[in-house]
């Protein structure tokens, strides 16, 4: 939970020390930004693997669970610049082993991008919780996303994307089935 007061106490000083100072349009900039910091770090508040203990006995043969198009917003780490993107979350359950509802895939990526972060963390967090809470054959994580930290500093590079793969248990490189499956669902855009 972060301090909304100490935030917009540092908010006014930053304004102040960029020499913008205070007019009708930023009279409540700190208070504002302080409301977008703490909605954009509520993962901190959270678990998100809690999301995957809600489960149902999988079918016979379930085959692959693939999520695509989840949103993803987060900030990143280095330059507290957004990143947006897509998610794709995967994994196939195993004999006896247990599913969960579709919408719990998409709480556990907000959960994890709603940090400080870089991408390839948000895909390895997903899939390690996955992984770890249903025990699957195999668990996946595919991200595009844009970075604000390359298209609005630095390089410039605006209307690129990065793409990052997480995958763990028996879907590893050199399965190219399984990863080309995951690859063309992960070029899925909302």
């Amino acid at each position: 939970m972060i301090d909304v007061e100490k935030v917009k106490s540092a908010v006014t000083d930053l304004l102040l020390a960029t020499g913008v100072g205070d007019d009708e349009h930023t009279e409540d900039t700190p208070g504002r930004v302080a409301r977008a910091w703490a909605e954009s770090l509520a993962g901190y508040d959270e678990d998100p693997a809690v999301h995957l203990r809600r489960r149902f006995p999988a079918p016979s043969d379930p085959g692959l669970v693939i999520v695509a198009g989840i949103r993803l917003v987060s900030t990143c780490a280095h330059h507290l610049l957004p990143i947006t993107g897509v998610a794709t979350v995967a994994y196939r359950p195993g004999t006896g082993s247990e599913v969960v509802g579709l919408s719990k895939l998409a709480r556990v990526v907000h959960g994890y991008a709603r940090r400080l972060q870089v991408q390839e963390r948000i895909g390895y967090q997903v899939t390690t919780a996955v992984q770890e809470e249903l025990s699957p054959v195999g668990a996946a994580c595919f991200i595009t996303a844009a970075h604000g930290c390359m298209e609005v500093r630095g390089v410039k590079e605006a209307g690129s994307v990065t793409t990052t793969h997480a995958m763990a248990g028996q879907w590893v490189p050199g399965h190219p089935d399984v990863a080309a499956v995951l690859a063309e669902h992960a070029q899925i855009r909302r």
